[in-house]
């Protein structure tokens, strides 16, 4: 750039979008492109009914198509194992229409299709759905396949856009159309030569790239050679192949679609959006307002090139108004566990109602709305579900308020903080405090540059306010009731260690205990908050209390106070040797050294404690050391002269003698 400036002068830069190929800068020419879709003929005066709904009355006909279009889509297919654990789930879901495959394509469909028959693990109320070509060959080896099947659905297609009829196929309009119709022929030709309980299902594939009109008119000629009746309907699929047009447009081809096919109260209309324009979601929603009664979907939108559209996110929407889908989605963590094990596709962090951040609140504006709004449901007892920034109560699906809703980072508010306190630990700290308590997890969080769990804001908490009898201590307190009704307070005043004993009078207990402590210490301050309340419900619950104070300088500081309510035996080796160490830690010689790196959770810590062993380091060995003085001692008379022995026997009997005369 530099050299081209010096040869051509000032070079002035212009921000075009680009891509970069073979060393050559490429523009972007949206000149090359142009509408692929068809609209709808116009008829003049007509208005399209679906652009009067607000939204779903009634939960679609479902039917996953994660075992075809999905596992095709895959890098590394699902293995036999995998597939059948899938299926499994998807019953438990509660699909009752479910594509397993396409079993003339490969052996491993076809030996998954007979697994699923010979090993009698299809439900009575499920039909598997199997895809087929209109070839002649293909179809005669998925009526293979399906033998023996309770229910099975017969789904055959053909494209029929004006880019395959020009581009793959070379052939007319009529062409098209009759083959179409001659592999229904033969759909119907085998399904009465074979036995078992069939319906049929016809896709004009790339039906966003067709005429609606055309597509119409195969789908009517299929219709005739099949002769759908209300009491065994054929199902008509017009899939959104590859998303091509806005999702209203698809909405007037569906609606116009639906008002000129024949047989049409024997026919359920079928919808199977792609992912093309990211509007998969909107294309099946409105789809459905304009007469689809049927989806073909994958969980978590897995399917060719962006995905289909996603069965999860529907199903939850039409939850979320309050219409029943008829999928059991209440153990979302369990079915990303085992999509994500299988497939080895990843749920997205994000992904409508599934993703591990879609309820987490760390903004404090957020959490407070939430924190306020959780409250006001427990306070009103309501069933309906209103809460603030969450479409949907995270319980439904398997969620938790702590864990997936209020997430604590340096972002996150004392409402939020607030909030995880007293939804798992009783907590409720006054206003003020939790505004102090909520800059404390904030500069912990951004010192830490993470995210905080539950345990870590107690332990934050904790740290701060809880039980702090240093330097200053109040170990004895008495009161005494005056005749003014004033309060006198005698207490025991602990200053660094050193206890004192000093009285004051004032209105109350509270009063009169800080009137003790200024004129004991010379501290200046004002009580500015007091509040208690039990931490349990049951009768023997503990109970916390908060202090405010305010200082001279205008500081102001905040504690907490905690004790049982009656005494309580904790079933715990620290509830055992907590009190026997501080009882007779000092005569035991206890010795604790610890190391801990500067943070405020560390990252590295050691501990060692000793205890010597002092009665033995303090009686036994100085009486054996003793002993083995005196025994050295008298090595002496151990001298090998044999005249002193026998001196020494003599000496002995004259003792013995004398001492048995005096007897």
């Amino acid at each position: 750039m530099a050299y081209l400036a010096r040869c051509f002068g000032t070079l002035h830069y212009v921000s075009l979008p680009h891509s970069f190929e073979g060393g050559i800068f490429i523009m972007m020419d949206a000149t090359k492109y142009h509408v692929g879709y068809y609209p709808p003929p116009v008829e003049p005066g007509h208005v399209y009914e679906w652009t009067k709904k607000d939204h779903i009355e009634k939960a679609p006909a479902w039917c996953s198509v994660d075992l075809r279009d999905g596992n095709q889509s895959l890098i590394v297919p699902m293995s036999l194992d995998e597939k059948l654990e899938f299926y499994d789930m998807l019953i438990k879901i509660g699909f009752k229409e479910i594509e397993v495959g396409f079993p003339a394509a490969s052996e491993t469909e076809y030996e998954f299709l007979r697994k699923l028959i010979d090993g009698n693990r299809i439900p009575q109320d499920v039909t598997v759905q199997v895809l087929t070509q209109c070839r002649d060959h293909i179809i005669r080896k998925t009526f293979e396949a399906v033998k023996g099947a309770p229910r099975a659905i017969i789904h055959f297609y053909n494209s029929t856009s004006v880019a395959q009829r020009e581009q793959v196929f070379k052939k007319s309009k009529e062409e098209i159309k009759q083959i179409a119709v001659d592999g229904a022929k033969l759909v119907k030709q085998l399904s009465e030569e074979y036995e078992g309980n069939f319906l049929f299902e016809y896709s004009p594939e790339s039906f966003t790239g067709t005429e609606p009109e055309y597509a119409v008119e195969v789908c009517n000629a299929v219709l005739d050679v099949m002769q759908p009746t209300p009491d065994r309907p054929m199902i008509i699929n017009l899939p959104v192949t590859v998303e091509m047009s806005m999702p209203h447009i698809y909405a007037n081809q569906i609606e116009w679609c639906s008002n000129h096919l024949k047989y049409r109260d024997s026919v359920i209309l079928s919808t199977h959006p792609h992912n093309d324009r990211g509007c998969g979601v909107a294309d099946a929603e409105l789809a459905v307002l304009a007469g689809a009664q049927r989806i073909e979907c994958c969980l978590f939108g897995n399917g060719e090139r962006t995905g289909n559209v996603d069965a999860i996110t529907l199903a939850m929407n039409m939850y979320s108004h309050g219409v029943d889908p008829h999928l059991d989605f209440s153990d979302m963590p369990k079915i990303c566990e085992i999509y994500e094990r299988v497939t080895r596709m990843h749920v997205y962090e994000r992904t409508p109602y599934a993703g591990a951040l879609v309820f987490a609140a760390f903004s404090g504006s957020h959490q407070d709305a939430i924190a306020k709004g959780m409250t006001w449901r427990k306070e009103k007892k309501l069933h309906e579900w209103t809460c603030p920034y969450i479409p949907i109560d995270p319980h439904d699906i398997g969620r938790t308020y702590d864990a997936d809703v209020i997430r604590i980072n340096s972002q996150s508010g004392k409402g939020g903080i607030g909030f995880l306190l007293q939804q798992n630990y009783g907590y409720n700290p006054p206003p003020k405090m939790r505004e102090d308590l909520g800059y404390r997890v904030k500069d912990v969080s951004d010192h830490e540059h993470r995210e905080l769990s539950v345990k870590e804001v107690l332990y934050v908490f904790e740290t701060a306010y809880l039980n702090h009898n240093s330097p200053l201590n109040i170990p004895e307190a008495h009161f005494v009731q005056n005749a003014d009704n004033t309060i006198t307070a005698n207490i025991t005043l602990s200053v660094n260690g050193k206890e004192t004993k000093c009285s004051a009078t004032g209105n109350g207990r509270l009063d009169a205990v800080a009137t003790a402590i200024e004129q004991q210490t010379g501290m200046h301050f004002t009580l500015i908050h007091y509040s208690e309340h039990a931490l349990d419900s049951d009768t023997d619950s503990r109970a916390c209390s908060y202090v405010g104070l305010r200082w001279a300088s205008g500081e102001e500081t905040w504690g907490c106070g905690y004790r049982y309510g009656t005494a309580r035996v904790q079933y715990t080796d620290a509830s055992f040797s907590e009190p026997l160490g501080r009882l007779f830690g000092g005569a035991m010689g206890l010795k604790v050294h610890q190391e801990l790196d500067g943070r405020y959770f560390p990252g590295k810590a050691s501990v060692a404690i000793s205890a010597p062993d002092r009665l033995r380091t303090g009686l036994f060995t100085p009486l054996f050391e003793g002993v083995e003085k005196l025994c050295n001692m008298c090595k002496i008379l151990q001298h090998g002269k044999i005249h002193l022995y026998i001196l020494y026997i003599l000496a002995t009997l004259v003792a013995l003698l004398a001492w048995g005369l005096h007897a």
